[in-house]
């Protein structure tokens, strides 16, 4: 099992390689990860169950860790709640599990994203792309760009193709949320919660309606969006565009 090893360049990793640890119990998911992963200029640690995937968070610090759920010696979601106990490393579940439960009980657990077996790496690796801008040092960032949408965050304007858009209180609160979080996916619950401040899932049509107003206001083709993603029974996610 290859092993990390910690030296005086461990604070410089943000600058080189960004460092993943895949953790699966299947030799053959593990090896093509490798392989793909390291040629798109990421090094990698391995684990094959859940004690050693926590002790190889703990030990190697990664920057991004991709979990299996199925775990020979402890569920998925175990390790993630144990692994967020110290780490707010980014996580990308890799599972073969595609129920909307599962994919909510991870992402509620602490799950940054959730890609199903079997995958195309191409996916892959957009995801983790964008797992990796956040890893970058930065100047704290006044306004955020994705498509034609632009969000000044200091002054509270938003624009699309650089024309001035008005938004209500709750479709702003809504929009920063998901600036916020750019990339990542938001479940409804979480959503209802941060936004609403509840917990009914039943609310869910109010948060599907606010969805509408933003595309409408927000999306060139709002028919097609580009920018507000659903992920199918589970929630929404910014993308980020060129």
């Amino acid at each position: 099992m290859p092993l990390c090893s910690p030296g005086p360049n461990d604070m410089n990793k943000v600058e080189q390689k960004p460092l993943v640890l895949v953790i699966d119990d299947e030799a053959q998911i593990r090896r093509l990860l490798r392989v793909c992963l390291e040629m798109s200029d990421y090094e990698v640690v391995e684990a094959a169950d859940g004690s050693q995937a926590i002790a190889q968070a703990a030990k190697c610090q990664p920057d991004i860790l991709l979990l299996d759920l199925g775990l020979p010696d402890m569920d998925g979601n175990a390790v993630l709640k144990r692994v967020r106990e110290f780490s707010q490393a980014p996580v990308m579940v890799v599972s073969v599990r595609r129920s909307e439960a599962e994919k909510i009980a991870a992402l509620d657990a602490g799950a940054n994203d959730y890609i199903t077996k079997p995958f195309g790496t191409g996916e892959l690796l957009a995801r983790l792309r964008v797992f990796r801008r956040d890893l970058r040092p930065q100047a704290k960032r006044e306004v955020f760009h994705s498509g034609g949408l632009s969000v000044d965050l200091a002054a509270r304007l938003v624009k699309v193709k650089d024309q001035p858009v008005k938004l209500t209180a709750t479709e702003y609160a809504l929009l920063l949320h998901f600036v916020q979080n750019a990339g990542k996916v938001l479940t409804h619950g979480h959503l209802l919660r941060e936004i609403w401040g509840v917990d009914d899932l039943e609310k869910t049509g109010v948060l599907r309606v606010y969805m509408g107003y933003l595309r409408d206001k927000l999306e060139v083709d709002p028919a097609k969006p580009r920018l507000f993603l659903t992920e199918p029974g589970v929630g929404y996610r910014l993308a980020l565009c060129d």
